[in-house]
Formats: structure tokens, sequence, C-alpha cells
């Protein structure tokens, strides 16, 4: 018996998200969890029979599986804190995937979590207008005061200051490299347009951010910026690179 699938299903929003989550607990609590388990059990056990006058002392165990909680505790407290920041990402992405699914009925080819060499894309939209690469930027707000940031065709800034990560430099880097994936698998060179979306961020925008190549967006936007954009590719063009690049994705899952 095998498979009736032929090739392996395409990705889902956030994917890449969920595996990492997944590998945190795996890998950096569920062992500690079993650990300080463990020794606690074999304290109790100990204490058990230190208090019905058998020989053993508990007192060895017992300070083992104090270090083995303490130890516990720190790792958890630190994975629960990287695991807020993975599932932040991981529902951005997410929610911006469910807004560009939007585009599927004005005849746009949508793929999601595309691997490329130790990165990945987080979101390609292939449209008669062309075709984008979008990187999800997903920040926590604060509880209060003004929740802008202003986009001057070269970084963005949160409070006048610039991001340790330039997402501009990104999101440039990541279209560099699906274009010449596209060009070397169809021998076309592809429109394509850099894209990051900043989920619920108000993005202020320049006039020198306006005529710059990259968008940087509030995702509910996105859509209707795709949708107005003037048409540059072929139905053909669509259905072929959507074709290659997600015959890529396929074989790059293997």
């Amino acid at each position: 018996m095998k498979s009736p699938l032929k090739a392996p299903p395409l990705r889902n929003p956030g994917e890449s998200g969920q595996q990492r989550l997944q590998a945190l607990f795996d890998d950096q609590v569920m062992p500690y969890l079993i650990a300080a388990a463990l020794f606690t059990m074999v304290a109790f056990m100990d204490w058990v029979r230190w208090l019905n006058d058998s020989p053993p002392s508990p007192i060895l165990f017992s300070a083992t599986a104090v270090l083995a909680i303490a130890i516990c505790a720190v790792k958890l407290h630190a994975g629960i804190r990287e695991a807020k920041a993975i599932k932040l990402g991981r529902d951005g992405e997410k929610v911006v995937g469910q807004f560009l699914e939007r585009l599927r009925e004005q005849g746009a080819q949508v793929f999601h979590d595309i691997p490329g060499d130790r990165f990945n894309l987080d979101h390609v939209v292939i449209h008669p207008s062309g075709i984008y690469v979008i990187e999800t930027k997903t920040l926590s707000k604060p509880d209060h005061g003004e929740c802008r940031l202003v986009y001057d065709g070269q970084s963005v800034r949160r409070n006048g200051k610039a991001f340790d990560r330039n997402a501009i430099n990104q999101v440039c880097a990541a279209s560099r490299w699906l274009r010449v994936l596209l060009i070397e698998s169809t021998g076309k060179t592809p429109p394509i347009r850099p894209v990051v979306a900043y989920p619920g961020w108000f993005i202020e925008r320049t006039a020198e951010a306006k005529a710059s190549a990259v968008w940087v967006l509030e995702p509910k936007a996105l859509p209707e910026f795709i949708a107005q954009s003037a048409i540059q590719m072929k139905s053909e063009d669509v259905r072929l690179f959507a074709f290659h690049l997600s015959r890529y994705i396929r074989g790059a899952q293997k």
C-alpha cells in the first residue's frame, strides 16, 4: 500500500513558526519537566521511607530535586518568553495570509512559508500586476500611547528609532533570491515587488517612501494595493511562474 498523493502539500501560513514552537517545547521544555518530575518522585519516595524509619536518607535526593526544579523554572521562564515571540510571529503570518487569500478571486496564485537558503519567505503572491514577496513583522503594541510606524523609504522607525534588523533589506534580499530562482527555472524575468506588512499598526509614509519600490503596509490595505496596480503579466505567465514556484516548494520538502 502507498499514499495516493503524488506530491506533498504546499505549506500553510506560519508553518515555520509552528515547527519552531514544537521544537522549542520538545528540546527546551519537556526534558527539564521530566527531569524535575523524576527527581521529585525519587525524593518523595525517600521521604516516605524516612518517615517510616527506613534506612535511606532523603536529604541528597531532596537537594537534587530542588536543584532540578530551579533549573527547570529558569528554562521554563526563558522558553515561555521565546514561545510567546514565536506564537506572535506565527499568528501574524496567519492573519496576513488570510487577507492575501482574497486575491485568488482575481486570478492570483498565493504561496506561504516558502523555504529558502537558511531563511523563508512568509508569502508570495503571483498576480497579473506582478509578483509580491511579503515579509510579515508582528510587533507587540503598548497598552497606552500612539501606535505608529514611520517609513522613510530606507527603514521603518518606531518612536524615532530604527529596528535592529532592517526589514527593508531583508525583504529586498528575499526578492532577489526569488528573482534568480524564477529566472533560472523559467528563463523569464519576473516583475517582483518587495513588501513588508505590519499587522495592526498605522504606517506613516513619507514622500520618499511613496516613491520607493518597497511597500510597507498594514495587511488590510495590501489586497487593494495589489488589485489596483497596473497589469504586467498575462495569465499564462502567472500560471508559468506559479507552476515553477510550486514545483520548487514541493521539491524542497522532500
